[in-house]
């Protein structure tokens, strides 16, 4: 028996009747021979932390742009947040917590830079729309690998796919990180906002505080045990004056911080930066050679839009000088 075996036999002793057995598997599209030691959801998980597209993410906006200070999130340690949350609670339910990692690790990898402003810009440019959920199926499936992509599971897939709206996932594990990942952001971005100024503990409304608790880890511990005791394995859910108190810190966060004018201040900026760089990049010559293959195939305006989605923040300010701020005369 090897080690894969004995886990997958494990999985199937131990797991809740609704968990997403890793030997039941749907399959990848390209057929491969199994790893001896590691199932396909942890091979799935292990393909998507060395790629490129997960490193990047480190220098991705999250909620402020490119902030300075060390310790603002960004959208790769939002990520390790989402999966540190969903992985307790699967474990809590007694589902399949290498899916969920797995998932959860590639929730994002077709985030733009500059976090939801990059991407209001790119689904106004783009024919067709841009949706980041959508763009992170693209990157595991077609873009990573040399084109080839990471030949993925199809539970991990879907999963990644409907993380953040439309239809549920298909599997219960799936449905966690679409929790998770909103748990995570509305947490962490509090904590951001009141280490940037933006606003400060005591300005959340007591209602939400009496039953969420007055501290971040309070509220993850709130809502986490909440959906560990309320979900049933297959309906992935929390308790109504739990979900009720957090509908309403959600909708505190948008008004507070995310429509905050002082917070989303150089946020205007995104759009003639992210237009200057699509109407360049669509000139001939200007795309490496393997956007340039994904132009003859798709179209230009597709490759544009891939270049642009898997850029850093970083890199795409230093491109956009590039273009448009001249040089120092060097003889």
């Amino acid at each position: 028996m090897t080690v894969r075996e004995r886990t997958q036999m494990l999985e199937e002793q131990i797991l809740s009747p609704y968990a997403t057995l890793s030997k039941n598997t749907l399959g990848r599209d390209v057929p491969e021979q199994e790893c001896d030691v590691r199932t396909p959801f942890q091979r799935d998980r292990d393909r998507i932390i060395h790629c490129k597209s997960f490193r990047r993410l480190k220098h991705k906006t999250q909620v402020f742009l490119s902030p300075e200070g060390d310790h603002y999130r960004t959208r790769l340690t939002h990520t390790l947040e989402v999966s540190q949350i969903a992985r307790t609670i699967a474990r809590g339910l007694m589902l399949n917590e290498d899916l969920t990692e797995a998932i959860s690790l590639g929730h994002d990898l077709g985030h733009t830079p500059f976090g939801h402003a990059g991407e209001r810009v790119l689904n106004e440019l783009c024919p067709g729309g841009f949706r980041h959920f959508e763009q992170s199926v693209r990157v595991v499936e077609k873009l990573e690998n040399n084109g080839k992509g990471l030949n993925l599971t199809k539970e991990v897939r879907d999963g990644i796919l409907c993380h953040t709206s439309g239809e549920p996932a298909k599997t219960p594990e799936g449905r966690i990180v679409r929790l998770a990942d909103r748990i995570a952001y509305i947490n962490h971005d509090i904590d951001d906002a009141i280490r940037g100024g933006v606003m400060t503990e005591s300005e959340i409304p007591q209602s939400i505080t009496s039953v969420l608790g007055n501290r971040r880890s309070v509220r993850i511990d709130t809502l986490v045990h909440s959906v560990i005791r309320t979900s049933d394995g297959n309906t992935i859910a929390m308790a109504g004056d739990v979900k009720e108190a957090f509908d309403r810190l959600y909708h505190f966060m948008f008004e507070y911080v995310y429509l905050n004018p002082y917070a989303k201040r150089e946020e205007k900026k995104v759009p003639f930066l992210i237009r200057t760089l699509y109407e360049y990049l669509k000139m001939p010559g200007h795309l490496p050679e393997d956007m340039r293959q994904i132009a003859g195939e798709e179209g230009i305006d597709r490759a544009v839009t891939d270049y642009i989605a898997g850029m850093t923040d970083r890199y795409a300010v230093e491109l956009f000088q590039e273009i448009s701020v001249p040089r120092s005369w060097n003889h």
